[in-house]
């Protein structure tokens, strides 16, 4: 199962629920893979912590590669870090994936990434991790998944957000991926006791639109999770968020 995490509005959690998840189904003996599109490399830090200064290959060396014509020179799997977690690899990110993003467009090599994944035959799940906008990587990325998930955390802008961007996965549906679909909207940052999110997520529901039924609170540990770079059910399996990402993950595994 490839599942891409996406959502053109940054802040919305998407590192944060793409390596929770993974590691989850890491901990649960899934080989497990995550591929970090965003030229931020949260998601690379988060789960390699310091690691991931020392890393010679990153995805900016994979996309490097195929532009130079090199890609097979090195089979995409050498692109591939194990992190310090049992069954959980990564392909890092690198801040030059901004800089490479024109030359890849205009050569359309958007279906690249689908090609190398189809070789990633040891894994049994790969989470992809994107940037904040729909551009060559997000494109790549949902044109490599299986599945869509859309983080919402619980804003006004995020709720009028949220038809555009259903509307750009169903575009990349009906252009270049028939097989995708949309998995379902992770509610993020979810307050029971606030007026705005409980408002926001029963518009949702009433709009039609599909929620998953697992919400993930608003908690001041997932910081401290992200300094440390351990994953909620490495820092604290009993917290109240780590058992909210096992729900997350037992729903979209029932």
């Amino acid at each position: 199962m490839r599942r891409v995490v996406f959502n053109q509005k940054g802040g919305v959690g998407k590192s944060t629920i793409t390596c929770n998840l993974a590691a989850i189904g890491a901990a649960q003996g899934r080989r497990t893979l995550v591929v970090d599109l965003d030229p931020q490399a949260n998601a690379s830090r988060y789960l390699l912590g310091n690691m991931l200064d020392e890393q010679k290959k990153t995805l900016a060396h994979f996309f490097d590669d195929i532009l130079t014509y090199k890609m097979f020179a090195d089979k995409p799997a050498a692109y591939i870090v194990q992190t310090p977690f049992p069954n959980l690899s990564v392909l890092p990110s690198d801040p030059r994936l901004e800089d490479l993003q024109i030359k890849l467009e205009s050569r359309y090599k958007m279906y690249k990434l689908r090609e190398a994944m189809e070789t990633f035959t040891e894994f049994d799940d790969v989470f992809i991790d994107t940037p904040p906008a729909l551009n060559f990587y997000t494109r790549s990325a949902l044109i490599a998944a299986d599945t869509c998930l859309i983080p919402f955390d619980c804003d006004d802008f995020s709720h009028r957000a949220l038809y555009t961007l259903m509307d750009s996965v169903r575009e990349i549906q009906a252009d270049h991926n028939r097989a995708l679909r949309i998995e379902g909207i992770v509610v993020n940052h979810y307050q029971a006791r606030a007026n705005l999110p409980v408002r926001l997520v029963e518009e949702l529901r009433s709009e039609g639109l599909p929620v998953l039924e697992a919400f993930l609170s608003a908690s001041i540990k997932i910081r401290e999770s992200h300094a440390q770079a351990l994953p909620m059910i490495h820092l604290d399996p009993k917290h109240k968020l780590s058992r909210e990402f096992e729900a997350l993950y037992r729903l979209l595994n029932s």
